[in-house]
């Protein structure tokens, strides 16, 4: 073997490994772009300046490409969407857990009182409130037992998941017999 022959087969050897470099850079650019952009135009085009330009043609399309992949751009969406639904609070029913409106005074779904209304003005009160914050009317202590607070739900984020953290519903407290009193023992007998 003589020089030649040697030093032609270490150009071809070169000349196959930047080919083959070459391809790779193409279909990596090509499928780069594919997660970056839905346009198939802009597909087609990044891996054309990359084939036409090769190396000159690689760094136009980093430096031009997309900053984030669709999936990276779905990831966020999603995490400003729970990140606004736990700002919100949700009031959800203690009996059924369906969820209520703020103006409701009754669960449409399990009938569970939610409000009390106001014997002077008549507005919808809140069943811990023990004065009318409208009128200043004294409000009545008789609450019924299926009277109970509308629960507030907040979704939490675990785990990229959410989960929603609920509070047991608050009874109001019972208050105990009055003990008879005389009047009331002579009339029984």
């Amino acid at each position: 073997m003589d020089l030649g022959t040697i030093l032609l087969a270490v150009l071809a050897f070169i000349g196959a490994v930047m080919a083959a470099f070459w391809l790779t850079l193409i279909i990596w650019t090509f499928r780069d772009m594919r997660a970056r952009s839905r346009d198939v135009f802009a597909q087609i085009l990044a891996a054309l300046l990359v084939a036409i330009m090769f190396l000159p043609g690689l760094v136009i399309y980093m430096l031009l490409r997309p900053r984030e992949t669709l999936a990276e751009a779905y990831e966020r969406s999603l995490e400003e969407e729970a990140l606004l639904q736990g700002i919100e609070e949700t009031l959800v029913c203690p009996g059924c857990a369906a969820r209520v409106q703020t103006e409701f005074v009754v669960c449409p779904a399990c009938h569970t009182k939610l409000k009390k209304s106001c014997q002077n003005c008549g507005r919808a009160l809140n069943m811990r409130w023990s004065i009318c914050p409208y009128c200043a009317t004294p409000a009545l202590g008789g609450v019924s037992v299926q009277a109970a607070q509308p629960t507030q739900v907040t979704p939490a984020i675990s785990g990229g998941f959410l989960r929603r953290a609920q509070r047991a519903p608050e009874l109001p407290p019972e208050t105990p017999p009055s003990p008879p009193t005389e009047q009331a023992e002579q009339a029984e007998a």
